[in-house]
Order: structure tokens, then C-alpha cells, then sequence
């Protein structure tokens, strides 16, 4: 599956044969990534496309040195559940 990142619009998407998954975030004033919204088209649920979105999006955090809010309950319980990002996890 191919994630994509669309930095002018602040998401990480993957095409898929009938719409888009996409993980969304925001720039916030200290240059934190805050990943509020996860959406998985509901015939892709299940399938493990929000976890490839999330650490997709990780990643991308992780290499560029920035911190992230998981305002989404999906981020959130994904760096619960995955340790290894836990020096970029900002908890507010």
C-alpha cells in the first residue's frame, strides 16, 4: 500500500480501489505535528490500513527531529502500543 504525504495539505493519505485513507495533522505554534483525525473508508476497516497511516506519519516525525500530539484516540493508542516513539510523543 502506498502512503503518500501531502505537506501543503497537512495529511498522509493511501489511495485505495474505492477512496482514500488519510491521517490528518496540524502544525501547532512550537512546531509539534498534531495528528488529530484518522479516517479508514469502512470496507478497509479492519485491515490494518490506519496502523501503515499512523506509523507512516511517525516516521515522517522521527526523521525530521519533530515532536507529536496524538490528538487522535488512533495515534494515541498506536504510540501506547509501539514504545519505540515514545521520545517524540508531546502528551498534552
Amino acid at each position: 500500500m502506498e502512503i503518500i504525504h501531502d505537506e501543503e495539505d497537512t495529511r498522509f493519505y493511501a489511495p485505495l480501489e474505492s477512496g482514500q485513507a488519510e491521517l490528518t495533522y496540524s502544525i501547532t505554534d512550537e512546531g509539534h505535528m498534531d495528528f488529530d483525525h484518522t479516517f479508514v473508508p469502512e470496507n478497509y476497516r479492519g485491515q490494518g490500513v490506519a496502523d501503515k497511516l499512523v506509523k507512516a506519519g511517525l516516521e515522517h516525525a522521527k526523521s525530521q527531529n519533530c515532536q507529536i500530539i496524538p490528538s487522535c484516540p488512533v495515534v494515541e493508542t498506536y504510540v501506547k502500543r509501539h514504545k519505540e516513539y515514545e521520545d517524540i510523543v508531546c502528551w498534552k
